[in-house]
C-alpha cells in the first residue's frame, strides 16, 4: 500500500479521472485531480504530489506546456504522459522534456500501475539527478523517417529522447536494413549539436589505407599522391557528431587511434606530428554482436566498452510486423508523388506475412518498385516481386472433415487463434486487444487463461 503518496491526475475527461481514481485509491494512493492544463500546473506547484499522470490534449494549457513548466519548477517530480494521439514524435518530445514515461490510451491498468511504482521508486533514489530537458522549438518535429507504434519502436524513440542531449557515445546494433542510420540521424537532430557538422563514414566501404586518411586526414607528402594537406573527417566533425557505420570492419591499427580520440580527444594526421584536439560526439553502428567480435579477437575490448556507453538495439522487421502498415503508408507518401497509390488488402496480407530478411530497406524497395509498376494507382499482387507472387500466402487452416472433431472443438480452436492474433497485433496490450475483439478485459483474461496464452 502507498498511504503516504499522492498522485495528481490531470485529464479533461471525467470518466478517465474517475476510473484512475478508483484504481489508485484501491492501491492506497491519495488522489487529487485537475480537469485542464492551468489547474494541473497550479495544483502541481501548490500540492507537490509524488507523481503526476498528465494527458497531452487538454484545454487552456496542453500537456507538453504543463510538462515544460512543471519540470522547471519541480524538476524531481516524476511525470507519466498518457494520450490517445500517439505519434513517433510524442515519446521523444516528452522524454526529452523530462517525462518519466509515455503511455498510450487505451492502456493496460496493470502495466500502468507497474510504471507508477517504478517512477516513484526512481524519483526517490534519484532526487539529485538532473532531469533531461528539451530545447527544441515548437516548430521542430521529429524526422518523418521514424515510423512505428509497436512497443519495441516506441521504446527506441523514448531512448532517443533520453540520450539526445548527452555527449555519451552511442552504439546501435541491428541487422542490415533495420534502420540504424535513421536512429543515428534522430539522435543528432535532437541533440545540442544539431546545428553543428554531422559527418558519416562507412568503415566497411574503404580499404585500410584510404580509411585512415579519410578519418584522420594527411599531410602533404605523407604517401604517394598526397600532394597537399587534407583534413580528415574527425577534424571536419569538430563540435559536431561523427557516425561510424559498420564499426566492426575497422582495422585494429585504426581502432587504437579511435580509442585515443575517445579517451583524450586528440590525434595526428597521417604523416603529421602536430597533435590535433577535437570535441566530437561519436555514434557507431554494427550489424554484428561486438561482444562476439571481442571474444574472437577481431575487435578491441577497451574500444568496445568506450563505444558502448549507450546501447540501442534495433529489432528486425519480423519482430514488429504490426508496424508494416504504417511503414507502407510512409513509403507510399514518400515515393507516390502527387497521387499516392493505395494497397489492396491482398497485397497488405502478403506483406504482413513475409519474413523480410532485408528488413525495412527491403520493404522500402518493394514499395518503390510497386509504385513504378502501378503508375500511381492501386498496388496489386502483380506489382510485387516475382518471389512474392510465386510463394502465395497460405490461407487459413481448412475446415476439417465432418465427424473428425466436434463443433465445440472447432470453434474453440478458431477462437484461440483470434485471441492470439489480437494480442500479437497490439503488442500484448490487453485493453487494446479486448477492444479489437469487442469484449471486455475480464472476458479476454478468461480466454487467455483458458488457452494458456502468455507473452
Amino acid at each position: 500500500m502507498h498511504n503516504n503518496l499522492t498522485v495528481l491526475i490531470a485529464d479533461d475527461e471525467a470518466p478517465m479521472r474517475k476510473n484512475l481514481r478508483e484504481v489508485l485509491s484501491e492501491e492506497g494512493y491519495a488522489v487529487i485531480e485537475a480537469q485542464d492544463g492551468e489547474e494541473a500546473l497550479r495544483m502541481a506547484i501548490e500540492r507537490k504530489p509524488d507523481l503526476m499522470l498528465l494527458d497531452i490534449r487538454m484545454p487552456k494549457l496542453d500537456g507538453m506546456q504543463v510538462l515544460n513548466n512543471v519540470k522547471k519548477k519541480l524538476p524531481h517530480l516524476p511525470v507519466i504522459i498518457f494520450t490517445a494521439f500517439g505519434t513517433s514524435e510524442r515519446p521523444i518530445e516528452a522524454m526529452k522534456t523530462g517525462a518519466y514515461d509515455y503511455v498510450e490510451k487505451p492502456f493496460d491498468l496493470e502495466e500502468l500501475l507497474l510504471v507508477i511504482r517504478r517512477a516513484i521508486e526512481y524519483a526517490g533514489m534519484q532526487t539529485e539527478l538532473k532531469e533531461l530537458r528539451s530545447e527544441i522549438s515548437n516548430s521542430e518535429r521529429l524526422s518523418e523517417n521514424l515510423v512505428g507504434t509497436s512497443g519495441k519502436m516506441q521504446s527506441i524513440f523514448k531512448m532517443v529522447g533520453k540520450v539526445a542531449n548527452s555527449d555519451a557515445t552511442v552504439l546501435i546494433q541491428g541487422e542490415s536494413g533495420s534502420g540504424k542510420e535513421v536512429i543515428a540521424d534522430a539522435i543528432q537532430r535532437y541533440s545540442n549539436r544539431k546545428d553543428k557538422p554531422f559527418i558519416k563514414v562507412n568503415c566497411g566501404a574503404l580499404p585500410e589505407s584510404l580509411l585512415e586518411s579519410e578519418l584522420f586526414g594527411h599531410e602533404a607528402g605523407a604517401f604517394t599522391g598526397a600532394l597537399k594537406q587534407r583534413k580528415g573527417r574527425f577534424e571536419l566533425a569538430n563540435e559536431g557528431t561523427f557516425f561510424l557505420d559498420e564499426i566492426d570492419n575497422m582495422p585494429h591499427s585504426l581502432q587504437v587511434k579511435l580509442l585515443r580520440i575517445l579517451q583524450n580527444k586528440t590525434f595526428e594526421r597521417v604523416g603529421g606530428e602536430q597533435t590535433i584536439k577535437v570535441n566530437t560526439r561519436i555514434i557507431s553502428a554494427t550489424n554484428k554482436n561486438l561482444e562476439d567480435e571481442v571474444k574472437a579477437g577481431r575487435f578491441r575490448e577497451d574500444l568496445y566498452y568506450r563505444l558502448n556507453i549507450i546501447f540501442i538495439k534495433v529489432p528486425p522487421l519480423r519482430e514488429h510486423p504490426q508496424d508494416i502498415p504504417a511503414l507502407v503508408e510512409h513509403f507510399l507518401k514518400k515515393y507516390g508523388g502527387d497521387t499516392v497509390p493505395v494497397v489492396s488488402d491482398r497485397v497488405m496480407d502478403i506483406l504482413m506475412k513475409q519474413t523480410w530478411p532485408g528488413n525495412i530497406r527491403e520493404l522500402e524497395n518493394v514499395i518503390q518498385r510497386a509504385i513504378v509498376l502501378s503508375h500511381g494507382d492501386v498496388i496489386t499482387r502483380e506489382h510485387l516481386p516475382p518471389q512474392f507472387r510465386s510463394h502465395s500466402v497460405p490461407d487459413e487452416e481448412p475446415i476439417p472433415a465432418l465427424g473428425k472433431t466436434s463443433l465445440k472443438n472447432m470453434i474453440a480452436k478458431y477462437e484461440e487463434k483470434l485471441v492470439l492474433k489480437a494480442l500479437m497485433e497490439t503488442d500484448w496490450n490487453q485493453t487494446k486487444a479486448a477492444e479489437l475483439l469487442q469484449v471486455n478485459r475480464r472476458q479476454l483474461f478468461t480466454k487467455m487463461k483458458q488457452y494458456k496464452l502468455k507473452k
